[in-house]
């Protein structure tokens, strides 16, 4: 399996500086800051990222278990929210909430709540979190 790679610079102090993340081959590129992160600034943060990151692997994983199941998904959309806490002197990754809606001709409520359980935790963004709380909000469209 491949190695993926992300890259991060940041110039100056923490308040007044700023930075730019650029994630593997150049699939996107963009600034992130002090504003971003812990305020209502422009550009993203790290938060944002993990965010993304699980979100997209959750999607993969819950349509691969779905297919095997016999139950091929017509659209899986997944948003990730990442609580970033004050904890003593820093910060922390308080919990993460999964929350995803599927179209799934043929299955039942029940059915899907279960695969995608089975895709939180196989998934492997949420293996690598989880010190982390994630909870899981699974809704089937008709």
């Amino acid at each position: 399996m491949p190695t993926r790679t992300a890259s991060a610079v940041w110039e100056g102090g923490l308040k007044d500086g700023s930075g730019r993340v650029k994630l593997g081959r150049g699939g996107w590129e963009g600034p992130y800051s002090f504003a971003a992160r812990f305020e209502e600034g422009a550009g993203t943060n790290p938060e944002e990222l993990i965010g993304a990151a699980h979100a997209g692997c959750f999607s993969m994983a819950l349509a691969a278990g779905l297919q095997k199941a016999g139950h091929a998904p017509r659209q899986i959309h997944t948003t990730a929210e990442v609580r970033l806490e004050k904890a003593g002197e820093g910060f922390k990754i308080a919990g993460i909430t999964l929350r995803t809606r599927g179209r799934v001709p043929g299955l039942d409520a029940g059915g899907f709540r279960a695969q995608a359980e089975a895709a939180k935790a196989g998934c492997p963004v949420s293996q690598a979190l989880a010190a982390t709380p994630i909870q899981l909000e699974a809704t089937l469209d008709a």
